[in-house]
């Protein structure tokens, strides 16, 4: 029986990790445990029937893969690949794997550059995009339960720093509020330029219980929203104060410390259309803080289900839908007469006035 990365000890070191994927065969056999312990299903109409579903044999000659399958009851192909964030893609699986492994085992995270010459793969968009699929599998698109007991919660601004104006300018910032369940889990949002105790209420009444415990700082636009829940402590920090009996905000303060490093001292820098997936990335990292680098891989992977980002919209692929209520706007006719008369609607459109 294949030994999983979660059966790895604590100090798995990447030579492990290499020793075990070094083959194209044994990266997949890996995935194929993860996604399906039960045997494979198709995820195009979700047979599990192992009877209805046949292994082709590779075949390069005849553009046969290694892996594939075909399904019965919908005739269709598929290897473990199709509907994940690794779909489509001409990086070995292998290096794949790998990839989610380093950018799990990094408390700070890892740089797409470092991957492209740590893994020799050709160029870094590749190595970026395929960073970004893995945070797209690592943040969790919608939440089924809020944070509970005693949470705190505070905000920050990402971006640099410009000179010649005053320490308070925020122009070249994005601000981020972040949430942490004490020993609990964390979530990070991007919030509007301003930040106000409308978007504040707004975020926290979503994902914190109100019999909770809210501990903030002294920051006034957190007032209104705290009365809703049990508690609201608040500590001081102009005052010099951090830590209040229970009320304190430093476990927050800690989660900040370490994405600002990561951002500063790694990533160097991160536009606001990408930042949501840069939080995801460190809130995945620190909810599974408690367990072994392998584990924290295995965590991951086990997301990938359903989970498929393009770098670009295939052809054909319309950009915005035309809404169902929107009426067919009616198509002007060009004027019936040989020559155009210059007076209907339709001559203003295709034609030229009718030469006097």
């Amino acid at each position: 029986m294949m030994q999983t990365m979660g059966d790895a000890p604590e100090n798995l070191t990447l030579m492990q990790i290499m020793e075990r994927f070094g083959t194209d065969e044994k990266a997949r056999a890996y995935l194929e445990s993860v996604r399906w312990p039960n045997g494979p299903v198709c995820p195009h109409c979700g047979n599990a029937d192992r009877a209805r579903i046949y292994d082709l044999t590779a075949n390069p000659g005849k553009r046969v893969r290694a892996g594939l399958r075909q399904c019965v009851e919908c005739s269709e192909q598929f290897t473990v690949t199709v509907g994940t964030i690794f779909e489509a893609s001409h990086v070995p699986l292998r290096k794949w794997l790998i990839a989610w492994y380093l950018l799990c085992s990094s408390k700070k995270g890892f740089s797409a550059l470092q991957l492209q010459r740590t893994l020799e793969i050709g160029s870094y968009r590749t190595a970026w995009f395929m960073f970004h699929r893995i945070r797209y599998a690592m943040k969790d698109p919608v939440f089924t339960d809020k944070l509970k007991g005693t949470v705190e919660a505070d905000e920050t601004w990402i971006g640099g720093k410009r000179k010649h104006v005053g320490h308070g300018y925020t122009g070249n910032k994005v601000s981020v509020l972040t949430i942490v369940e004490r020993d609990g889990r964390a979530r990070s949002q991007v919030m509007d330029d301003v930040v106000s105790s409308k978007n504040i209420d707004a975020v926290l009444g979503r994902h914190v219980e109100l019999d909770a415990t809210l501990n903030t700082d002294e920051a006034g636009y957190y007032n209104k929203p705290g009365r809703k829940f049990k508690k609201h402590n608040r500590v001081n920090h102009r005052a010099g104060e951090y830590v209040r009996g229970d009320a304190t905000t430093n476990t927050v303060e800690g989660y900040f410390a370490n994405l600002k490093r990561g951002i500063i001292g790694v990533y160097h820098h991160v536009g606001r259309k990408y930042l949501p997936q840069y939080l995801g990335e460190f809130d995945f990292r620190y909810n599974e803080r408690k367990v072994t680098d392998g584990e924290r891989t295995l965590a991951g992977l086990r997301k990938v289900e359903g989970k498929r980002l393009m770098l670009r919209r295939p052809k054909g692929t319309p950009t915005a839908p035309v809404p169902e209520t929107t009426p067919p706007q009616p198509q002007p006719v060009p004027c019936s007469d040989a020559r155009p008369c210059g007076v209907c609607s339709a001559c203003h459109v295709f034609g030229t006035p009718k030469a006097a």
